[in-house]
């Protein structure tokens, strides 16, 4: 168990409390805050890399068609596992935007593609819901539940703004806890449920749920109306029957008191570990618990946490959420201090073993990314390029560096680079070394325009000496490869004459010029003398 702190490259205003962590495909994915400013990235979900104790992020791209995810905060997420031949995907409910609007929908996130980059594109599709629609609220959880050969989604808790007809001026912006009812999604064909228990008899937000086959645990959570949090611990069952579903309660009294936790799984097991939360409103629950789910039920043990920091400690807040199996990133605010730049502290939290972490630790980068090029300064436009190809024509490829800097907004494109520029080529990504000084980490490419469409060939391939690379790519010459015959390239096309417009003045009509007054020089001397 480690606790590291992190540097953010440029992005740490934008991670804000009321954040999800959500792992997709492989990678951490960073949702609920708003995108980057003049970027292709308004709904602020970017991919989450953590490696050498640096913290980057970089936007994330939606399919075509896509239909817009707002930047919900606290929403309800849940993770579906593929099945019945589905992919895996998300499933948000919910939540809160920057605006203090509180939301209704329901959105399906799943991966649409690769680029060849190997960056990642992402669909979301927005799912209407018929019969018990569950009303606009926040802080509250889903859960995916199997029963009898069937799969449903169970909705429980949260907060939501008063009803319109009890809302008055004071109250306007007032929230109350929903309803304790439990709904459940069929998620094949739409239809919402609505079930009162009676073990549900208050309303709770912010609590966990955890869900094993047909049984969802609700652990602890805080309650608006007596304004405290027990410790309380429910049991769902959801029997899925043919017609209609049966659902049972059962209060256990092993809960734990703890509300806002963070949540991360340590195994394929139903095998989890429950970090920070809150208490009380002025208390933070410092202690680390194991949560263990098998037939026989839940179990709750005592986990030595980390050697917690005086930043962590003092400090009145914090948030986070799990990058991955046994790490949890969080944050801390840095309360004011005047000499930090950064609103918030980050950390990351690592509960795996020392073998993990060392077998792991070429892949902590929460990517499938190559790890066989270093970070480094970002290349010449001639140098760095973007092809539209299929994955599987790249055996490798380098991720798109795109971190946050304000000095460099109006930088939107999308680069990588080729390893195989045909079926002959000799170069070798696992053996490859520079041949020219200019080509730093990645081999010169140069784009033959024979065809319509053209191709890319490793300017080594092409037996071009150095000077003549760099000859070519400062022109706008078009390029014939040696597989094509005639020379390396034409000459260039000539630019185009713009003749400069001649401006004439304006004449602007019945131009009055200013007074004059014809004095002589006796005159002249006498007001001089006059004035002074």
């Amino acid at each position: 168990m480690t606790l590291q702190p992190l540097d953010p490259v440029n992005c740490a205003s934008l991670i804000q409390p009321g954040c999800s962590l959500l792992q997709l495909d492989g990678e951490v994915l960073l949702f609920g805050q708003k995108g980057w400013p003049k970027r292709s990235c308004p709904t602020g979900v970017f991919g989450v890399r953590l490696k050498c104790g640096e913290m980057k992020l970089r936007p994330l791209s939606f399919s075509s068609d896509s239909c817009y995810l707002p930047p919900l905060r606290c929403p309800a997420v849940c993770r579906l596992d593929p099945y019945d031949g589905l992919p895996e995907s998300y499933l948000i409910h919910g939540g809160r935007t920057p605006n203090n609007e509180i939301s209704s929908s329901l959105y399906m996130l799943t991966v649409d593609s690769r680029g060849c980059n190997r960056k990642l594109t992402l669909c979301c599709k927005e799912k209407e819901l018929v019969g018990e629609v569950p009303r606009a609220r926040y802080g509250h959880t889903m859960s995916m539940v199997q029963s009898h050969g069937k799969t449903a989604c169970v909705l429980f808790g949260g907060r939501s703004y008063m009803p319109a007809g009890e809302r008055t001026t004071e109250t306007w912006n007032s929230v109350v806890d929903c309803c304790p009812q439990v709904f459940l999604f069929d998620l094949e064909f739409g239809c919402s449920s609505a079930h009162t228990l009676p073990e549900l008899t208050d309303g709770q937000s912010f609590h966990l749920a955890l869900a094993r086959e047909d049984c969802v645990y609700f652990i602890g959570g805080h309650s608006l109306t007596s304004d405290c949090r027990p410790p309380r611990l429910f049991r769902l069952r959801v029997e899925l029957l043919q017609g209609s579903p049966l659902l049972s309660c059962e209060t256990l009294d092993t809960g734990i008191s703890i509300s806002s936790a963070i949540i991360t799984r340590t195994g394929p097991a139903h095998k989890y570990i429950i970090l920070g939360g809150y208490q009380s409103d002025s208390m933070k629950r410092m202690e680390c618990t194991t949560v263990i789910m098998d037939e026989n039920g839940i179990h709750f043990e005592h986990l030595e946490p980390p050697q917690w920091i005086p930043d962590i400690i003092h400090s009145r807040t914090w948030f986070g959420g799990s990058a991955g199996e046994g790490s949890i990133l969080l944050g801390v605010p840095t309360e004011g201090r005047p000499s930090q730049q950064d609103m918030h502290y980050f950390y990351q939290v690592s509960f795996q073993t020392e073998g993990q972490g060392q077998k792991d630790e070429g892949t902590q980068g929460c990517s499938q990314e190559s790890t066989d090029y270093e970070d480094s300064t970002p290349l010449e436009d001639s140098e760095e390029l973007y092809f539209g190809r299929e994955p599987h024509e790249l055996e490798d490829s380098d991720e798109e560096r795109d971190t946050y800097n304000e000095e460099d907004e109006e930088d939107e494109s999308q680069t990588g680079y080729w390893i195989k520029c045909c079926l002959g080529c000799q170069v070798d990504h696992n053996t490859w070394e520079p041949y020219y000084s200019t080509e730093l980490h990645r081999p010169a490419m140069i784009f033959c325009s024979r065809g319509e469409e053209g191709h890319w060939v490793h300017a080594q391939c092409m037996e071009l000496s150095e000077t003549l690379l760099v000859r070519l790519s400062q022109g706008s010459k078009k390029y014939f490869c040696l597989d094509h015959g005639g020379l390396p390239y034409q000459e260039m096309t000539p630019p185009r004459q713009i003749m400069p417009l001649k401006r004439t003045p304006m004449k602007v009509k019945d131009r009055k010029t200013p007074p004059t007054i014809k004095m002589s020089p006796a005159k002249k001397s006498f007001f001089r003398r006059l004035f002074e």
